[in-house]
């Protein structure tokens, strides 16, 4: 009793403990450092702890379930079938955060079936590439609202196209009987550039008279506000 007892740990279908042990070490290893390149080479305004670590446990688990299906075909099968059935909402509020999983899960897969050198060199080719992609910097969309009589929406119109040189796109506009909102998208580098070349745009809009607020909002692809 004692003998089989041993050998059901010593074994897992055709592989000995020893390996099994080394390809979830591996899968743990290999995800912490998924886990410190999210943390460099994370640029965005919110920053997840949780979904950092979770990215760690997500290695691992990807690595055991790679070590118990191994070569069998059923099993993989099976496997697959009972995973389908799983359905996640969570929201990817980057999308350079489905990167880190989709990393996370090869990594995971090249642990399990035991090609440490072909994770570890991906891995680091890969956060090399996350690194330098990063320092690349979105053109952010600048949304400019005004809100302003009704009668003043010919001046205000004929202002932004003459400012701006056909280049703020009107993207709403909604109207009452006696008051007239306007939404233009406007990218940051023009928004700079009319903002340093005039005395400001906000107040350039305040001069043409009868406007009630004037805001401006950055659009980009984490937050929206």
């Amino acid at each position: 009793m004692k003998n089989e007892i041993l050998n059901m740990f010593q074994t897992s279908g055709q592989l000995p403990l020893q390996e099994v042990t080394v390809n979830i070490v591996m899968s743990a290893v290999l995800g912490f450092f998924i886990f410190l390149s999210y943390a460099i080479s994370h640029r965005g305004t919110i920053y997840s702890k949780k979904f950092n670590a979770s990215l760690v446990v997500l290695t691992v688990l990807t690595g055991t379930v790679m070590t118990v299906i191994g070569n069998n075909i059923a099993l993989s099968l099976g496997m697959v079938g009972a995973l389908s059935i799983v359905r996640f909402r969570t929201a990817i509020k980057d999308s350079r955060d489905s990167i880190y999983i989709f990393w996370t899960i090869i990594v995971g897969i090249c642990c399990g079936v035991g090609d440490y050198m072909v994770a570890a060199i991906g891995s680091t080719v890969t956060f090399l590439v996350v690194l330098i992609l990063g320092m690349i910097k979105n053109d952010n969309r600048m949304l400019l609202i005004i809100r302003a009589a009704y009668n003043r929406q010919d001046v205000i119109q004929a202002y932004i196209f003459k400012t701006f040189h056909r280049k703020a796109v009107l993207r709403v506009r909604n109207t009452t009987e006696t008051t007239v909102e306007f939404i233009y998208e406007i990218s940051s580098k023009l928004l700079s550039k009319v903002e340093h070349e005039n005395t400001g745009i906000t107040n350039g809009i305040y001069a043409l008279g009868g406007v009630e607020y004037v805001n401006i909002v950055m659009q980009n692809d984490e937050v929206s506000n």
